[in-house]
């Protein structure tokens, strides 16, 4: 579907639904408790639905309501036969749940969406084929069976922080005491900080040193009884990139700022720019001011560079964003589609093989963009459109549903100032 959105700055309040990244970690918790759990989320995108969608396969009940989901029924009930396993394309969904179902010791199939399937997986998929458990995979499916076991695992940290979360779901329940050891440099540690709050909140134990875990087995999930999931700044970002290029600006409101989430760095990387950042309880304001180019290390935070990247396009002189060559490995290749996105509205932008050289105008173009069915494309072309002379079409803007299904309904409802 093809959406016009119209050029012009932006102003206005929005609130963000749940964090995306917290929902699939209290889903797995919740359907590993004994009890049953009421998880208040607000919104459910399509990469949740996957998450709900197969812990149901695993033998959970989860049931809407209006305040949440209520999950009555553990993942570790008796299920016969073989869990077919839909994560259409959640990579969160399948890096979390691939150990956890072999710590279940289910026999499962993965099924993946042609995008999700590129994505890798490997290094996870060895690891647990050194302990116990049986994996083939084919084109888009995935088949796991046999019982992981405990032991000492090795995984490396700069490929992606789910194989961590989901090694860290899955060893507390398997038969005996295990050591998880990080190798190299850990890269989005702030996710991983994300799943340890999660089981702490589950009263899972373990002890941390540097980079290694020791990790007691036989452990039970107890996650309380009702659980809220806070408000996702990945999500508040664009709305507060779109207050950085607009004088009346935009505030973004129920945002814990104490949150564990990596994202929350988006307020440091707009002050960084020169944009005026006012923090008021959990309401966030964001105005535009002399925007300078700056040099982002986007190796904590690979899903902000598109709409940082947009920001970068409008502010003065030179923004280099670097330590982003995981980029390449997410839904799209999103240092080649951020290029493409910005090239397509006239903003001068270089690809590197591991970041992007951003040389700011003080008006961008407008035009097409192809969101290649990446919803933070799609997003960031949105924002785009506050430093465009025309207006911008983005195709494949439904592919929001992602993340945000209401992402157009809340961004249109700002206030265009021309």
């Amino acid at each position: 579907m093809n959406r016009n959105v119209f050029s012009g700055r932006r102003s206005g309040t929005v609130s963000i639904p749940s964090s995306k990244s917290m929902a699939h970690r209290y889903l797995i918790a919740a359907a590993l408790s004994e009890k049953k759990c009421l998880l208040r989320i607000d919104g459910f995108s399509e990469d949740i639905e996957a998450t709900v969608n197969c812990l149901r396969s695993l033998g959970s009940v989860i049931q809407k309501q209006k305040d949440g989901l209520a999950v009555t029924a553990p993942a570790e009930t008796e299920v016969t036969g073989t869990c077919l396993l839909n994560c259409n394309e959640s990579g969160s969904t399948l890096r979390f749940l691939i150990p956890t179902v072999s710590a279940l010791g289910r026999t499962a199939v993965f099924q993946m969406s042609e995008g999700l399937a590129r994505r890798p997986v490997g290094e996870l998929i060895s690891v647990l084929q050194e302990h116990g458990v049986k994996i083939e995979k084919s084109k888009n499916e995935l088949r796991i069976e046999g019982k992981l076991s405990s032991g000492e695992y090795t995984i490396p940290g700069n490929i992606s922080s789910q194989y961590i979360s989901g090694l860290l779901f899955a060893l507390p329940l398997t038969g005996g005491d295990s050591i998880l050891r990080i190798t190299g440099v850990t890269e989005s540690k702030d996710y991983i900080l994300m799943t340890e709050k999660v089981l702490g909140q589950s009263g899972i134990v373990f002890r941390k040193n540097g980079s290694t875990y020791y990790i007691p087995g036989n452990q039970k999930y107890n996650l309380p009884e009702e659980t809220e999931a806070e408000p996702d700044w990945s999500n508040a970002a664009f709305f507060l990139c779109a207050g950085a290029l607009s004088e009346k600006g935009v505030t973004v409101t129920g945002l814990d700022t104490e949150s564990t989430q990596g994202d929350r760095a988006i307020i440091s990387i707009l002050r960084s720019f020169g944009a005026d950042v006012s923090v008021e309880g959990k309401s966030v304001t964001v105005k535009r001011r002399e925007l300078t180019g700056q040099t982002i290390d986007a190796s904590e935070v690979p899903d902000l560079v598109p709409v940082i990247s947009v920001v970068a396009a409008n502010a003065a002189g030179t923004t280099r964003i670097v330590n982003a060559a995981r980029l390449r490995y997410k839904e799209t290749d999103r240092l080649r589609t951020t290029y493409e996105m910005l090239t397509a509205v006239g903003a001068d932008i270089e690809e590197l093989r591991d970041g992007l050289v951003i040389r700011g105008k003080p008006v961008l173009e407008g035009g097409t963009v192809n969101a290649a069915n990446d919803h933070r494309i799609a997003m960031s072309a949105a924002v785009a459109a506050s430093c465009c002379g025309k207006d911008i079409t983005v195709e494949d803007s439904e592919c929001v549903k992602k993340s945000y299904p209401d992402f157009w309904k809340d961004f249109e409802s700002l206030e265009v100032i021309k």
